[in-house]
């Protein structure tokens, strides 16, 4: 091996850091008793071609291993070897023969580690396995990569931070989007392809796109085989971190070392240039490592009893707050810090303007996996400096049992609502009673986030989302459909609130099809119109379907991604979304800052709600119909002036209803602004393109249908 000349260097920050003449490297490893650093030429070499052994006399500060290497330089690679016990009962699984990626990785080579294990692999269990077993093979490793900050242009670029009020997601995979056959893209399934096809998001007029998980992980890691194709499954959504602070390498057309962070800034360089948000959904709950029975990547290796949360007095075990085999150590000190220096790292470095937390209940579990009243990460994410502009979006629950929907620590908190998803849904499937939940739902949800001191806007609405059904196979299938899984269609859940409106999956009747786009209009309506933030789904606004499957995450095929030849067979829908998102950004009456108040003395209210002939509904007895009128005068629009008063009827009903439409005053009149049963591209216009009622009392609201009226 070579020779290589060190310098004790420095204890922070952690990872490798690029400075004047070479790199400093810093780990952290309370009870290590070695450290060891390899370098190697190219991703695939077998061998390190030169190795370092720390000094604890010299590159050692409290826990924290360093030393400085002259001579190393960007895109230069490198792994770990760390020994110290390996006593299971005591939390302790050092491995001096595992190979291990840095903690803080800026990049990783694209190999995939988990389609090379050879079969015959199995996790140690007890001292002697460790002694006896072979080390790794070094080509089944990838490789971390030197990556020096600094050196991209970002042309002035910084993020946007477009208040969540004004906010409207658009969720999606970064690779599904362009790897279709039909993406016509000139580097399909990639950043780069992605880039192509900003115009077409920006043209629907949403602000921020919310990716699936970008950080890296080995889809490899999925065994489940296709019973259909015998095609072996992936983890195509990305739930399943090994590297939180480096970008997936394999969804970069550049191959070469460190060329996907080049490739992933650019893209977010450009989204910003066309007034679009970056937003990550991260996965700090657990890590690719598995339970006792998973393989070592890096955490466990470094200190195991320090990241992840182990069962009191059998630490051989994890606890599995994620249903993933293990749950991350999320309010150790340590942990809390390494979870806020990748957050920073990702707004500073990569210019990201917000964080979906999935599974965000387990970041406020204490050591003992208990939820605490005061979470120390959670209350830290939220007043930290740095991300004080960044949004933060929690998945509230987690797979243990915690469910803290409109409860999460802190103002700032936004939470993803599953109860709009299902009230909504069940509301316009024509489920009876439901009317008053979904009122409840479409005025922001005051039940659930007012309590706390929050706002509307707080409520992340959505009536699909990535897990679950897509709202074409919502209006298209009774049940889930995930037999190509590899489970038995045992996985994804049963309560979907879908309705298939008579036939199960595509169909070439007409009428069906007619009733299935009618549904689409009135959950896409709905959304867009309710207060709260919302959230569409990719491929919504063109009837994109996953062929009823509703657990698609082993799906990297033709099942998940988009299909563009649907932008030209559904045009029509894509415009009535277009058309639904510019009402919404055009009237602040639909992006209200504060709760409704309903009767204020001596003023009209903000919001009236009515039975069908034009009475006070009676909650207790109000099925299947819904209309209220929104208060234009309480909200200013952009330019300055009293935004209208609108008139909203939904009818889920069977039956047609001639509903009574309230009493204008001061000369002005109702118009059309959309009617959802209308099947043409006049269903939704833009306000100033709004018809006059010719009979201004009364409007028939067709069976499942919703109308929205303006006055002016």
């Amino acid at each position: 091996m070579e020779l290589i000349q060190t310098l004790p260097g420095n204890p922070m920050p952690l990872g490798a850091s690029v400075v004047n003449g070479g790199v400093n490297f810093a780990v952290f490893s309370r009870n290590a008793t070695r450290v060891i650093l390899e370098f190697f030429k190219n991703s695939e070499d077998c061998e390190p071609y030169a190795q370092i052994e720390f000094d604890p006399e010299v590159n050692r500060t409290g826990d924290v291993w360093h030393v400085f290497v002259p001579g190393i330089k960007p895109g230069d690679l490198y792994l770990y070897h760390v020994d110290g016990p390996f006593e299971p009962s005591a939390g302790h699984r050092f491995n001096v023969k595992q190979l291990l990626f840095d903690p803080y990785a800026k990049a990783l080579t694209p190999v995939s580690l988990f389609h090379n294990l050879p079969p015959v692999y199995r996790t140690p269990v007890d001292k002697t396995d460790v002694e006896l077993a072979e080390s790794h093979y070094h080509f089944q490793f990838p490789k971390c990569v030197v990556v020096n900050d600094s050196d991209f242009d970002w042309q002035g670029d910084k993020p946007l931070n477009i208040p969540l009020s004004e906010s409207i997601i658009y969720e999606t995979h970064v690779k599904g989007f362009t790897a279709g056959k039909n993406a016509n893209v000139s580097n399909p399934g990639t950043y780069a392809g992605f880039i192509e096809k900003i115009p077409y998001l920006k043209s629907l007029g949403i602000t921020s796109v919310e990716f699936l998980p970008i950080y890296e992980f080995d889809e490899y890691e999925n065994t489940n085989v296709n019973p259909r194709t015998g095609e072996r499954m992936k983890n195509y959504w990305g739930y399943s971190t090994i590297d939180f602070f480096a970008p997936k390498a394999g969804y970069s057309a550049d191959k070469t070392p460190g060329g996907c962070v080049r490739e992933f800034k650019t893209l977010v360089r450009e989204m910003h240039k066309a007034g679009l948000e970056v937003i990550l959904d991260v996965v700090f709950n657990h890590t690719a490592e598995g339970n006792e029975h998973g393989i070592t990547l890096n955490f466990r290796g470094f200190e195991n009893s320090v990241y992840y949360t182990l069962v009191g007095s059998h630490k051989e075990y994890y606890m599995n707050f994620s249903g993933c085999g293990n749950t991350m150590n999320c309010n150790h000190p340590v942990v809390e810090a390494y979870i806020l220096d990748c957050l920073r790292y990702w707004v500073l470095q990569y210019h990201i303007d917000g964080f979906r937390f999935d599974l965000a209940s387990i970041l406020g579990r204490g050591p003992d996996g208990t939820i605490m009243q005061y979470p120390p990460l959670l209350n830290a994410i939220s007043e930290d400096p740095v991300l004080h502009s960044t949004k933060i979006i929690a998945e509230p629950w987690d797979a243990g049992g915690a469910y803290q929907l409109g409860g999460f620590p802190g103002g700032r908190w936004a939470e993803w609502n599953d109860r709009f998803r299902d009230d909504i849904r069940r509301f316009w499937r024509g489920d009876e009673y439901v009317s008053t939940s979904a009122a409840t739902r479409i005025s922001g949800s005051s039940d659930l986030f007012a309590l706390s001191g929050r706002k509307p806007w707080h409520s992340l609405n959505y009536i699909t989302c990535h897990d679950g059904f897509t709202m074409n196979d919502l209006v298209s299938y009774n049940g889930k459909h995930n037999e190509q899984n590899g489970e038995g269609n045992r996985d994804g859940t049963d309560s979907n609130w879908s309705y298939n409106h008579g036939y199960e999956g595509p169909t070439a009747n007409p009428h069906i099809e007619k009733l299935r786009s009618k549904q689409m209009r009135n959950f896409i309506l709905t959304l867009l119109i309710s207060q709260g933030t919302p959230m569409l789904l990719g491929g919504d606004e063109f009837r994109r379907g996953q062929q009823g499957n509703n657990n698609a995450y082993c799906q990297d095929n033709d099942i998940s991604w988009f299909d563009w030849t649907n932008v030209n067979l559904n045009d029509r829908l894509i415009t009535f979304t277009k058309r639904a998102i510019a009402l919404r950004k055009a009237h602040a009456v639909f992006r209200r800052k504060d709760f409704f108040h309903g009767d204020k003395a001596g003023a009209s209210p903000d919001i009236q709600w009515y039975n069908i002939d034009g009475s006070n509904p009676d909650w207790n007895k109000l099925s299947r119909f819904l209309a209220f009128r929104l208060g234009g005068s309480y909200c200013i629009n952009d330019d300055g002036t009293p935004d209208n008063d609108f008139y909203i009827a939904a009818n889920t009903d069977r039956q047609d209803a001639m509903v009574t439409v309230p009493t204008l005053t001061d000369g002005k009149r109702w118009y059309r602004v959309a009617d959802t049963s209308i099947d043409a591209d006049d269903a939704i216009v833009l306000t100033d393109k709004a018809e006059k009622l010719r009979a201004q009392e009364r409007y028939i609201v067709p069976a499942g249908s919703l109308i929205i009226l303006i006055a002016k």
